[in-house]
């Protein structure tokens, strides 16, 4: 690091120290800026908003597509829950959709993929669940496919020109870190409430990722497939369509992969602005704290995206198969003779009785009975515990902490994070972290927004307690750190709304279970990325020490640990956005932070206000992203130059 780097970041933090130690006789713009400082962001966003929608027709157009979008989702409704709509052929009795699963399973991954999907929409249909699950299920039938066709055009064109890439990076860059409320209520205005609104705010949600991997899969395409392909004589469209696509198809699939898990993410949150479904009865039963009923339904959400995570990922990574010349009919497409069996089976069988097309609520199985007197149990038992550790880490940790970043003033928080980006990128970054954190002084949600940045930095170092031992505990050997990471990859299917159920029924509704809500959330990429980091350290290096004679202790202290440092920053910055993401959803149990706001924003369909919040939220995330990846690379750099 260079000198002058480190005595001028020194500087700034010493004046930043300075301010907070004599705030108390410090003019009041000091703390915070005065009135006529505040810009009207939330006014000039209407009026954008006001002038797209009324001077150039926007409202037509957005209409003319929700009117599409209403099109195919009554085809789907009327299909999978039996909605009075065109073709009038629904509803799909629910064995047949079982079995329809179990055979896609098998075919994609085998008897036990066939077990889980077949048997988690048995689940869904003997629980009596099944209308709310089709409800979910039609809005992501019809939403994932747009976003992957979206998703793909505008890869293809950013791969293809420089120009749509540069514009297309920094709107990707602030779309994936916008809270999903932000995404709403623009939505809201355009289209209204219901099934089509949460579509499309599912498309809007849900294209990035698939943008990405495209634009990813096409660049990695070697440029010896590629000149095969140019001398069979191929034109650029079929170039495109037969060479690089295909090429490009295990990206392209992950993709998919990604587009269905934000898609379930979306549509379960979708509930807040009139989305039927899984999302909607789990909101209504958190809200009347009815823990039983709430399990069920999140169990039944946890197995649709497990569900659906393993049969995406089984695609991705699935060959195709080329029977050899010859091979008869039947043979050739055993799976779908085996499914045909299947429907016609199921058919009968929905004819014979109407259990079999769809389990009414006074016939279905229940858990909340069970449930509810295990929790009341537990609740019982952990009742002294759990009451006083949430009236101490209120009283004497939380509480605290808040009016502590409540107290520091403005210019010694931008002077500090000036500092800090100058220690770690010099004078670029120093002027980056300014640039995000200023708009947010001059917005007037300062407050808010520091009870935001407090409950994150509380959640991720609790994270961090939490997840770096975990993580070296995985690493420690390999069949482990395959059982921890397969954990990891499990937790991370879960819609965010579930990790809400634990922390109500053990802490109520307050700061402690926010707190630990967006801790358990964050902890899976600490975990993840300290075990990858580890396993990443090259063998030999460890031989090395370990033939200077290393204790275990001193390879991991002084060996591991080091060069894994990039790669654990990149987790510590996943983790801060993983926090954040769930900081705004928990805003529904309680807080008073920037979520709090964008949830009255949305209710008012106050888009000025809720796309400011929005874009301090983002602003928040893309400063630590800024920082913590431009500190891994230096640190890279550092160990690959042996500096």
């Amino acid at each position: 690091m260079r000198p002058d780097r480190v005595t001028v970041a020194r500087g700034l933090l010493a004046v930043a120290l300075a301010l907070v130690v004599l705030k108390g006789v410090l003019p009041d713009w000091v703390m915070r800026l005065p009135e006529g400082m505040v810009l009207p962001f939330a006014d000039w966003i209407n009026a954008g908003f006001a002038f797209l929608r009324d001077d150039l027709g926007l409202m037509a157009f957005t209409r003319a597509f929700a009117d599409v979008v209403e099109f195919l989702l009554d085809v789907t409704a009327n299909l999978l829950y039996g909605k009075s709509r065109w073709p009038d052929l629904g509803p799909i009795p629910w064995v047949v959709i079982a079995g329809t699963m179990a055979v896609i399973g098998h075919a994609l991954g085998g008897w036990r993929l066939a077990a889980l999907s077949g048997g988690t929409f048995v689940w869904i249909a003997v629980m009596g669940q099944w209308k709310w699950a089709m409800e979910t299920l039609s809005v992501i039938v019809v939403a994932a496919p747009l976003s992957v066709a979206l998703g793909l055009l505008a890869g293809i064109a950013a791969w293809r020109w420089r120009g749509v890439e540069r514009v297309l990076n920094p709107l990707l860059n602030i779309a994936q870190s916008m809270p999903h409320f932000a995404y709403m209520i623009p939505v809201v205005v355009f289209i209204g409430v219901g099934p089509k609104a949460g579509a499309i705010v599912t498309i809007i949600f849900s294209v990035p990722p698939m943008i990405r991997m495209t634009m990813l899969g096409l660049r990695g395409v070697s440029p010896e497939i590629i000149e095969s392909g140019k001398m069979c004589g191929t034109t650029r469209w079929q170039l495109m369509t037969r060479v690089r696509l295909p090429a490009a198809r295990t990206e392209l699939l992950i993709g998919v992969n990604q587009v269905i898990m934000q898609s379930l993410a979306m549509v379960v949150l979708a509930s807040f602005i009139g989305m039927p479904g899984l999302g909607q009865k789990l909101l209504q039963l958190l809200q009347a704290l009815k823990i039983g009923l709430s399990v069920e339904i999140g169990i039944t959400i946890v197995l649709l995206a497990v569900v659906l995570d393993r049969l995406t990922k089984a695609w991705a990574h699935r060959q195709p198969v080329h029977h050899a010349a010859g091979a008869s009919f039947a043979l050739r497409h055993r799976m779908a003779l085996v499914w045909l069996g299947i429907v016609v089976a199921g058919v009968i069988l929905a004819q014979l009785s109407p259990y079999f097309v769809e389990v009414e609520r006074k016939q279905a199985l229940s858990l909340a009975g069970p449930v509810d007197a295990v929790v009341d149990v537990v609740i019982t038992g952990v009742g002294p515990v759990t009451d006083w550790l949430r009236w101490f880490l209120i009283t004497w940790v939380l509480i605290p902490l808040r009016d502590g970043f409540l107290a520091l003033p403005v210019l010694a928080v931008l002077i500090f994070l000036a500092g800090v980006g100058w220690r770690v990128g010099g004078q670029r970054s120093a002027l980056v972290c300014l640039a995000f954190f200023l708009p947010i002084a001059l917005s007037g949600w300062w407050d808010r927004a520091m009870i935001t940045v407090y409950m994150v930095a509380v959640s991720v170092a609790l994270a961090l307690a939490v997840g770096l031992p975990l993580g070296l505990y995985g690493a420690a050997k390999p069949a482990r750190a395959g059982r921890v990471l397969l954990v990891c990859d499990t937790l991370q299917t879960f819609p965010s709304f579930i990790y809400l159920i634990p922390v109500i029924m053990l802490f109520g509704v307050n700061d402690v279970a926010v707190v630990a809500a967006v801790m358990v959330f964050a902890t899976v990429p600490i975990v993840r990325y300290t075990i990858e980091g580890l396993r990443g350290v090259p063998s030999e290096v460890v031989e090395a020490a370990e033939m200077s004679g290393a204790n275990r202790r001193q390879v991991m202290w002084r060996v591991k640990l080091p060069l894994a440092v990039p790669t654990l920053l990149v987790g510590a910055n996943q983790s801060v956005m993983f926090a954040l993401f769930m900081v705004i959803i928990a805003a529904f149990i309680g807080t008073q932070d920037l979520g709090q706001e964008m949830q009255r924003a949305l209710s008012t369909t106050d888009v000025g206000k809720g796309l400011t919040l929005g874009f301090a939220v983002a602003f928040i995330g893309l400063m630590v992203d800024h920082l913590l990846l431009t500190w891994s690379r230096e640190r890279g750099a550092a160990l690959r130059t042996g500096v």
